[in-house]
């Protein structure tokens, strides 16, 4: 039971492999629970209490996590000493740190692997305890359902129902190994008429369990997906109009679960204009209002990740000594949110420094720089908040130093899946330039009219590898392939980006108040430049297609001219600017070759796999029916073979092999004749003779068909012959008679009776049935013979037998 303990321990962590990259975290885990698990049963061969199995498995988990996780100051270099304790700590400290900063799936990072070792062996510990100690496996399942709540809390979409029916499949068996084991301890099993039966063979009871589980398991599996759930929020108003119908949340209030481009795109798509926002501010030519961004990527694309925060309380103000070429400028501004935002986000702009009108469920993450909230919704408040605005000009960002190659940033924000097609775009495009914001700006500028790009809403909206390809073949969309799509590039080219969302200053105005819709809903990019310079935004989209966009002195317009470092204004000039479009300069040198060609977009697949899945399914609905038209068209062959003689009339074969043969023709129509009865629910008497059997049926099912009723007389009589007499019947109407006693048969049952003889013929699948028993028979009567060649090998057994 120990064994099971810790083997359904491991069934049970299954879940954390949607949490890690990698399968480490797998085979660390299985050196402490196994190390466990050795300890423990060491302690009960040595009939230990309980509470002293319970300390040698906590000292065993201890020594585990000392062997796996060294700080080099241990006793002997094995035994954990008070460095290691302080190492311990400095682990957990890390970990959540590192919780805050990855999303899932995380890399193999020490901290994050001592966090999931000392949780599972903790589990081990509990579950043996519990299954061993306690005689109490149900109370298992708690500890071994905690491991599951965890990819369920931080995974940002759903989990698959995969490890949920491994972890599952280890509960059930400890339940089943428990109860064996009670049987084996106090008893003998029993089939239902009363034999005694070995512990391997299959008993009625036991395979109900079975049954039961497995129903209950996929029960579990299958009523989440056919119960259609409830979902809030913004959803209501997203996809209210002419959107791509894609869902914003779960309804759970994570922030991390919405779907931000989607979203962006119902809105944008959308024929109704909302009014959002009201909002007021000192800054005189502010910035875009920002609330979320989107820095997880993966095949399929940029999503947003659950954010991880601060009390509001605990803002704090980010300006420093002042650089040449970078300033910090104080606002304020408030903002009035209508009941038709539903979000988890609070709309700032810059870095909020202070706020007023948000209670303590909202919170701060520093690393996303959002307000959000785990339980509120942002609709329907007036709040107000002071913050602090970065400007930067094209020398400082020139001068940025490259961001550490070590940094968490770097390690987190430069990843992207590989794409051939645009990694070889940016490194043309970056090709030769020697600094960050050079290579930012080559791959800004190629979003430009000048290369064929062009505004466009009806485009689709996904921003995976694919996805992005086809845009940048294309070459028209809206600002989330904008976004997105440069953001991936500049990763490529290994800096960090993101994915911004929020609005555009208002095109029009309540007094000092601009009102925000949700045309002027926005995504940009957002590329980090160091810790000095933080998160430097970048708008792609041409401004033709989007109200109220601003470009930075720093970042001009696509379209007009590059202009030189001493035509450049002073320091002073603001991000929020919008004065670049006509300042001096020459053409821009790049890039007007088209992408290399890649692959159109692409037809829809999911009608391809519907068909296949369709097809799958007849065949193996129909397979019965096809194995029973084979057997009956090569019986048909076989007894149209037969020698050509008047029904009814013997004559003696002139030769043994002729004599075979007809005999073997006869027998083929009596076989189909057999599975004939079995399909059509004909009871069969294997003690009557062929003659009784044919007029048996002959006056009973078929007394009204006389064609019928020849027919199978015929078959009776030659089965008949065949089996007893030295000269076997052969003649041209064994296949006729065969046809004509299904006919007579068939016009007999019921409408029910005739399809399932078509569709699930009983005699196919009464026959698949007896070679699926026969086969397990054969393996359980193979297994009991080596465990019995196994136990006269036993070193007991050749003790007793010991000559004395």
């Amino acid at each position: 039971m120990g064994l099971v303990a810790a083997i359904a321990t491991l069934m049970a962590s299954a879940p954390l492999s949607m949490i890690f990259e990698q399968w480490t975290w797998l085979i660390q885990c299985t050196i402490a629970v196994a190390l466990i698990a050795g300890a423990a049963t060491l302690a009960r061969t040595a009939r230990a209490p309980v509470w002293v199995q319970f300390i040698t498995m906590l000292v065993t988990l201890l020594l585990s996590l000392t062997w796996l996780f060294p700080s080099g100051d241990e006793f002997a270099g094995i035994l954990p000493w008070t460095g290691t304790l302080e190492h311990f700590g400095a682990l957990l400290t890390q970990s959540g740190d590192d919780m805050r900063t990855f999303a899932v799936p995380v890399p193999d990072r020490d901290p994050l692997l001592f966090v999931t070792v000392l949780g599972i062996g903790a589990v081990a510990v509990m579950v043996d305890l519990a299954v061993v100690g306690l005689r109490k496996p149900a109370l298992a399942g708690l500890p071994m359902l905690a491991i599951y709540s965890v990819p369920v809390a931080v995974y940002p979409t759903s989990v698959s129902f995969l490890p949920f029916v491994i972890g599952a499949m280890g509960f059930l068996w400890l339940l089943v190994a428990d109860k064996v084991d009670g049987v084996r301890r106090f008893g003998r099993r029993f089939t239902g008429d009363g034999r005694d039966v070995d512990v391997w063979e299959p008993s009625p009871l036991a395979a109900a369990g079975r049954r039961l589980a497995i129903v209950g398991v996929l029960a579990a599996v299958a009523l989440p997906v056919a119960v259609p759930g409830m979902t809030s929020g913004l959803l209501t108003r997203f996809n209210g109009g002419s959107g791509d119908g894609v869902g914003l949340g779960d309804g759970s209030g994570r922030p991390g679960r919405v779907n931000l481009f989607a979203a962006l795109s119902g809105q944008l798509r959308q024929s109704d204009l909302v009014t959002f926002a009201r909002v007021t501010t000192t800054d005189p030519d502010p910035f875009y209002l920002r609330f979320a961004v989107a820095d997880d990527i993966s095949s399929e694309g940029f999503r947003s990740r659950s954010p991880q925060g601060r009390s509001l309380l605990q803002l704090e103000d980010p300006r420093e000594e002042p650089r040449t070429g970078v300033s910090y400028e104080q606002y304020s501004a408030e903002v009035e949110i209508s009941s038709d935002f539903q979000m988890s986000y609070a709309p700032t702009y810059g870095i909020p420094i202070a706020t007023d009108g948000l209670d303590n469920q909202w919170l701060y993450d520093t690393n996303q720089q959002v307000i959000f909230s785990n339980k509120a919704k942002v609709n329907g408040k007036d709040f107000r908040f002071d913050f602090v605005r970065s400007r930067y000009t094209e020398e400082a960002l020139r001068d940025a130093p490259t961001p550490d190659p070590d940094s968490l940033e770097v390690k987190r924000f430069t990843q992207v899946p590989s794409v051939r097609q645009v990694q070889n775009k940016v490194d043309e495009l970056v090709g030769g330039k020697t600094n960050t914001y050079d290579q930012v700006m080559a791959i800004y500028r190629y979003f430009s009219s000048s290369n064929g790009f062009r505004y466009e809403l009806q485009t689709e909206g996904g921003t995976s590898g694919e996805d992005i390809l086809n845009f940048l073949n294309n070459k028209k969309g809206y600002c989330q392939q904008y976004a997105a799509t440069m953001a991936w590039m500049v990763r490529a080219a290994g800096i960090p980006a993101r994915v911004a969302f929020g609005f555009t200053n208002g095109t029009s105005r309540d007094g000092d108040a601009m009102v925000l819709t949700n045309l002027n809903l926005h995504a940009w990019t957002e590329v980090y430049f160091g810790p000095e310079y933080g998160w430097v935004p970048f708008d792609a989209t041409p401004r033709t297609g989007v109200p109220g966009a601003v470009r930075p002195n720093y970042a001009p317009d696509p379209d007009a001219p590059i202009v030189t470092p001493s035509a450049l204004p002073s320091a002073s000039a603001g991000a929020g600017s919008d004065n670049s479009d006509d300042l001096p300069g020459k053409e821009d040198p790049g890039g007007n070759e088209a992408l290399p060609s890649g692959p159109a977009p692409t037809v829809p697949k999911w009608p391809f796999y519907t068909a296949g899945a369709v097809l799958l399914a007849v065949l193996l609905l129909g397979l019965p029916a096809f194995r029973r038209g084979a057997l009956r068209r090569r019986r048909r062959a076989s007894t149209a073979a037969a020698a050509n003689l008047e029904p009814g009339a013997a004559t003696v074969i002139p030769t043994s092999e002729v004599a075979r043969r007809s005999r073997a023709h006869a027998h083929a129509a009596w076989d189909e004749l057999m599975d004939t009865l079995v399909d059509f629910r004909i009871p069969i008497d294997r003690t009557e003779t062929p003659r009784a059997t044919a007029e048996r049926l002959a006056t009973a099912e078929l007394r009204d068909d006389s064609t019928g009723g020849d027919g199978v007389r015929l078959l009776g009589q030659a089965e008949e012959r065949a089996r007893y007499a030295r000269s076997p019947l052969a003649g041209p109407g064994l296949p006729e008679a065969v046809r004509s006693v299904r006919r007579g048969l068939a016009n007999r049952a019921s409408r029910r009776t005739r399809l399932v003889a078509a569709m699930f013929p009983p005699s196919v699948l009464g026959r698949w049935r007896g070679a699926v028993v026969d086969a397990s028979t054969a393996v359980v009567t193979a297994m009991s013979r080596a465990r019995e060649q196994v136990g006269r090998l036993s070193p007991r057994r050749l003790l007793t037998n010991r000559a004395r």
